[in-house]
C-alpha cells in the first residue's frame, strides 16, 4: 500500500493560561485549530488562516524567524514542532499521514466565533494544564504534552 502524505499546520492557541481544543467529529479526538496547507501557502500563513477560520480570532504566533537570507532564499517563522502523524491505518499498513507544522499562538481574547461550517463556539473548551492532565484519558499523548508546553511557553514570554 502506498502512503499518501499531506502538509498541515496546527496552532495551540493560548489565552490566560489555557489552550482551546475541540472534539473533532471525523477523527473523534480533541484537537487544536489546524488543517491542510494550501498548495500556494506557507506553513505560518496556513496556521494563522486555520485559526481565523476555526475560531474567528487572529493569533500572535510564537515563532522565531532565522536571519538567513540570500538572493534566492529567506527565513520564515519556524514551528515549535514537526510531527509525522498516522491518520489512516488498516491492517497495520499506514495509508495516510500528515506532516504537521505545529505552532503556538497567543490570543488577545476568548471570543470564539468560527466561520460558517466550522465547529460551533460551544464545541470548543479551554484547558488549563491541570485540565489537560485530568482529561489525559481522552487526549492523545502529543495533544496533552504540546498543550502544556504551549501554555508554559506563551505564559513565560
Amino acid at each position: 500500500m502506498e502512503t499518501t502524505r499531506h502538509f498541515v499546520a496546527t496552532v495551540y492557541v493560548v489565552h490566560d493560561g489555557e489552550t482551546a481544543l475541540h472534539e473533532h467529529e471525523k477523527l473523534e479526538m480533541w484537537l487544536p485549530p489546524g488543517g491542510h496547507i494550501d498548495r500556494d501557502e506557507l506553513p505560518h500563513v496556513a496556521a494563522s488562516r486555520e485559526v481565523h477560520e476555526e475560531i474567528g480570532l487572529e493569533p500572535d504566533l510564537i515563532a522565531s524567524q532565522g536571519d538567513l537570507e540570500s538572493a534566492t532564499a529567506e527565513s520564515i517563522p519556524q514551528p515549535q514542532h514537526f510531527l509525522l502523524e498516522d491518520i489512516n491505518v488498516h491492517d497495520g499498513e499506514v495509508g495516510h499521514q500528515h506532516i504537521d507544522f505545529i505552532f503556538y499562538g497567543e490570543l488577545k481574547n476568548r471570543a470564539i466565533d468560527p466561520a460558517d461550517g466550522e465547529a460551533p463556539p460551544e464545541a470548543w473548551k479551554w484547558f488549563s494544564p491541570s485540565d489537560l492532565e485530568a482529561a489525559s484519558d481522552r487526549l492523545a499523548d502529543d495533544v496533552l504534552e504540546i498543550g502544556k508546553q504551549a501554555i508554559e511557553t506563551v505564559d513565560n514570554q
